[in-house]
């Protein structure tokens, strides 16, 4: 099974494995929603993404960062 938007600390490991040089302090939401979908384990609806997700899978990557 892949993962879900609410696969929190999961899609911020993956996102660190995939743009370990990305500032993630001052990403983009858009670009951060663009890079989460791009993930290939990503497997979910696309429409079900909010800023409240997005903001949590920065602070878990910004965490997995520390």
């Amino acid at each position: 099974m892949g993962l879900r938007g609410t696969d929190i600390h999961d899609i911020a490991i993956e996102l660190e494995c995939a743009h370990s040089d990305a500032d993630v302090l001052n990403l983009r939401f858009t670009d951060l929603w663009k890079w989460v979908r791009d993930l290939p384990e990503f497997d979910d609806d696309p429409n079900n993404s909010n800023e409240k997700i997005l903001e949590a899978i920065q602070m878990a990557w910004i965490e997995e960062r520390d």
